[in-house]
């Protein structure tokens, strides 16, 4: 039974149907061409199997947080017979490095604004802790409990 995602080796395919099939976008077509990721897997008579495999791969890429110079090196590295696992783990480990970073940094984020949140009445006065924080008008807005959050590394 002949997989309907993936195109024959020679059956050439519509910019919709290599979209369709590799579940990416229009625009991330456009890119991987503008990239040179698609070489001459994308033509004049339309995208082959390989074109939708390289959107199926970008794609997932992208899901899992890699940024676009990655996904170019990743994308050389796949396409790279020879390479080295350790080139492609080298990339993955700095990449969920990054990612636990930014966790970080929006736990604090998070942390921060319920305190906030907390310290505001939430009733028809005018002021307000929240937005005299984002103003820096009192530094924490007077509430203690957000003190606490912006001294948390």
């Amino acid at each position: 039974m002949k997989d309907q995602t993936t195109p024959a080796s020679t059956e050439r395919l519509s910019l919709e149907d290599a979209v369709a099939r590799s579940g990416a976008s229009v625009q991330m077509l456009r890119d991987c061409e503008s990239l040179g990721l698609l070489g001459d897997t994308a033509g004049p008579d339309g995208y082959d199997a390989q074109a939708v495999r390289t959107l199926r791969f970008v794609r997932r890429a992208q899901d899992l947080g890699f940024e676009r110079p990655e996904v170019v090196e990743l994308h050389a590295l796949w396409q790279d017979g020879r390479r080295a696992s350790f080139d492609v783990k080298r990339v993955a480990l700095a990449r969920a490095d990054e990612l636990a970073q930014r966790i970080e940094e929006l736990e604090r984020s998070k942390r921060m604004l319920e305190q906030l949140a907390n310290c505001c009445e939430g009733s028809d006065r005018s002021d307000c802790p929240i937005l005299e924080e984002l103003a820096e008008l009192k530094g924490f807005a007077g509430c203690h409990g957000a003190a606490q959050a912006r001294v948390t590394p």
